[in-house]
Parts: structure tokens; sequence; C-alpha cells
């Protein structure tokens, strides 16, 4: 098997060639379809794996423990780690929530401070 050497190039270049009308077109059931037909597929994670997934990636990110993550934002600690455990996902303002704090941790993080 070769291996290919993915390049931001490479990235760029397969980016711009697909085709985003056709993706967002497909449905649930489609999505599904297409993944069971390629034994190459990565499986679909859970709302819970994927939310872990998030955790877990953001909190490494930022190179902080569950406890400081948890102060951080607000978020109960037990909370967190059955959401990093995938033992519970969070629910929908929840999700968008760690979605914000993914993608803006430190103006979340400055939004959340209290002045003293």
């Amino acid at each position: 098997m070769a291996t290919v050497k993915v390049t931001p190039d490479l990235l760029a270049e397969a980016i711009r060639q697909t085709d985003w009308a056709a993706q967002d077109s497909l449905t649930d059931s489609d999505i599904a379809h297409q993944t069971d037909a390629d034994a190459d597929a990565a499986p679909i994670l859970t709302a819970a794996e994927t939310a872990a997934s998030i955790v877990r990636t953001v909190r490494k990110r930022l190179g902080i423990s569950q406890a400081a993550f948890a102060a951080r934002y607000h978020i109960p600690v037990g909370t967190l780690r059955d959401w990093e455990q995938a033992r519970k996902h969070p629910d929908a303002p929840a999700m968008a929530y760690l979605q914000a704090i993914a993608r803006e941790p430190a103006i979340i993080a400055r939004a959340l401070e209290t002045t003293g």
C-alpha cells in the first residue's frame, strides 16, 4: 500500500474540488449507506463520542486539567468528566457552548471572568 503525505496544498486542492452543494444535499440515510458500503470509512461517532472528542481536544490544546477547564468555563467538573468519558453527552445548548469554546477559548474565558 502506498502512503500519501497530506500537505497543505494537497488539502487545499481537495477542498477546492469538493462539490459542497452535493455534500450538503446528502441525507443521514445517504451518509449511512455510503459509509456502510466503504470498508475504509471511519465509523460515525455518536453524539457522546463527538462531544468527548471536542472537549478532550480543546482542553488538551489549552494544556489544562479537567478541573481548570471546568472552573474556567463554569462547567461542573463531574459533568465535564462524564462528557470526556462519553458516559453522557451534552444537550444542544451545551454542545453549542463547547463549539464556541473550541473556536474562541480565550474570548469565552474572558467573557466569563468576574470582576472582584
